[in-house]
């Protein structure tokens, strides 16, 4: 439930890039995508910050580093994979940021834009849940912003995955909502 959005909150979007909206089942990236760009609209007309962020691995350290799972594909991020996918229209004063990692925050300027605009409070959104989420979410946290998580504009590849961060992690750093109470709150 959503009882406040900070006079200050900017709009996070995580990761809707060509190469990545892929991953999940299409109807599911559909939804969410309406779901977006009715975020981005209400963020616009409110005159507040969108924020958004795509991600390239290929200059991340865990690029490198041991772990069970398999490598990060990298053809999911050549040519025009990186682009935002063209149903977010983007505006000339929008914040663009390419991250490395799972979280938006670590080694890009995030934290110093926001800080420049004043803004105490995000709303995220985008894909995946689990990871890139999840991982602006706690770093968001540590930073001592208040996070809005709007749940019925992000996806995850892994449903599980994604049900244990809308259940139980994503509760402990902030509020968990759906768009349209958001865009009520802007108002």
């Amino acid at each position: 439930m959503i009882t406040a959005l900070d006079k200050n909150t900017g709009l996070v979007l995580i990761d809707l890039q060509k190469g990545v909206v892929k991953l999940p089942p299409a109807d599911v990236v559909n939804k969410i995508v309406q779901n977006v760009v009715k975020l981005v609209d209400a963020f616009h007309r409110a005159g507040l910050p969108v924020i958004v962020v795509n991600v390239n691995p290929a200059y991340s350290k865990s690029s490198t580093s041991r772990k069970d799972a398999p490598p990060t594909n990298r053809a999911f991020f050549e040519g025009d994979s990186l682009d935002i996918i063209p149903e977010i229209k983007t505006e000339a004063g929008d914040i663009f940021i390419t991250k490395h990692t799972w979280g938006a925050f670590y080694e890009t300027p995030l934290d110093e834009e926001l800080k420049k605009r004043d803004i105490t409070g995000i709303v995220l959104a985008g894909i995946s849940t689990s990871i890139g989420v999840e991982g602006t979410a706690r770093q968001a946290s540590e930073l001592g912003y208040n996070i809005t998580f709007a749940k019925d504009a992000m996806s995850d590849s892994v449903l599980e995955a994604q049900d244990r961060s809308l259940k139980y992690i994503f509760p402990r750093m902030g509020e968990v909502g759906d768009t349209d109470q958001i865009i009520e709150k802007l108002s």
